[in-house]
């Protein structure tokens, strides 16, 4: 069996006490005290993330931006040079390969970040994307050459800015600026995936610990902590955040998980044409948000039925600290999508009542596009 990878902060997450599980191949903490309790410091005051597992690609070239708007669904060719886009890539099926963020640097070159899960398969695919056209592009698989850190909640920007050498309130919503904090080299974006307000900072790995352990003692004073994958998980759950094999696989859609805003059929890219023949069939189910009514937390992989008749399944479910409810993410038939509809999950041996309810089921102090 593979040696599971570890990021440059593994030695600090065992200092910190943090309970450490397989993710991705790589071994990251999945809690230090409580995901309750590192849930409640994110959506209150802060919390930082290690995120080095996630993957980094370089693009360069002549047809950098030409390449990357026919890789991935979401236009590239529209971003201006320090923006940023949430993109599925898709496969010949309309499937999705992964997704991603884009970050357009400059006309010749971006940098993707994907899944850690994901990083050899889609460096791989991107790779053989290139031949398709003959693009005069260059493409890096860099991931092992960057760390990254997530720093959020609605009190990041204001704890971040005492050690930081760039004006933090100038970066707009998906927007990114290099710059140094703490007089360490940063690549500092403002995306998140916790329904919170945030920065990532983009770091060489030899830089990674100090900054982690600085960032710890600014934000002490307010309660700021380190958070693992599961509180997480339950952030982005809350926020309706994809998860890439939960709600994401090469066999779902991008437009049955609800991210037709984030495909442009108006441009040529690859799966263009499944997408568009599903569009124009309609589609047979979709994702949407659940509510149960009786006791049960519904999981991954639970069945929903209504009228005596499977009609979906469970992609993520939880119980909602923020809530205070018994919430699910679904692939729901169609015919039983709209709001409102009664469902019940298949939790073991039982039918838990349950109904179809809007999403996000949570929206913290996220910034807006607009």
């Amino acid at each position: 069996m593979e040696a599971l990878k570890r990021t440059p902060l593994y030695q600090e997450h065992l200092r910190l006490g943090g309970k450490m599980v397989e993710f991705g191949g790589w071994e990251m903490p999945v809690q230090y005290e409580s995901i309750i309790e590192e849930h409640k410091v994110v959506r209150n005051v802060a919390g930082i993330f290690d995120v080095s597992h996630m993957g980094e690609i370089s693009i360069t070239g002549k047809d950098t931006i030409p390449f990357a708007d026919y890789l991935v669904t979401n236009s590239v060719a529209t971003l201006k040079n320090g923006e940023i886009c949430y993109t599925p890539m898709c496969n010949e099926r309309g499937g999705v390969v992964d997704d991603l963020l884009v970050y357009r640097i400059s006309n010749k070159k971006v940098m993707l970040v994907v899944n850690a899960s994901n990083i050899e398969k889609d460096f791989n695919w991107v790779l053989e994307r290139a031949k398709d056209h003959d693009f005069d592009v260059s493409i890096e698989n860099i991931s092992n050459n960057v760390a990254q850190l997530a720093f959020q909640g609605p009190r990041a920007e204001e704890i971040l800015r005492g050690i930081s050498q760039v004006k933090l309130e100038d970066i707009p919503f998906y927007h990114f600026v290099y710059g140094k904090v703490n007089g360490i080299d940063c690549l500092i974006s403002r995306t998140g995936y916790t329904g919170e307000d945030g920065f990532e900072l983009y770091i060489d790995p030899e830089a990674a610990v100090p900054l982690w352990r600085k960032i710890l003692e600014v934000g002490k004073p307010l309660g700021v902590k380190p958070a693992g994958l599961g509180a997480r998980d339950l952030l982005r759950f809350e926020a309706c955040y994809m998860l890439y094999g939960n709600e994401l696989s090469d066999e779902i859609s991008p437009l049955e998980a609800g991210l037709k805003w984030a495909v442009k059929l108006d441009k040529e890219f690859y799966g263009h044409k499944a997408l568009t023949a599903q569009l124009e069939k309609g589609l047979e189910k979709r994702l949407r948000g659940i509510e149960l009514i009786d006791k049960g937390i519904a999981r991954h992989g639970y069945e929903l039925y209504a009228d005596d008749k499977k009609i979906g399944w469970v992609s993520s479910g939880m119980m909602s600290p923020s809530t205070g409810k018994r919430l699910a993410l679904a692939y729901v038939e169609k015919g039983y999508w709209k709001i409102g509809t009664e469902v019940f999950v298949k939790i073991r041996d039982k039918f838990v009542k349950a109904k179809i309810v809007k999403t996000p089921f949570y929206r913290g102090s996220v910034k807006s596009k607009a």
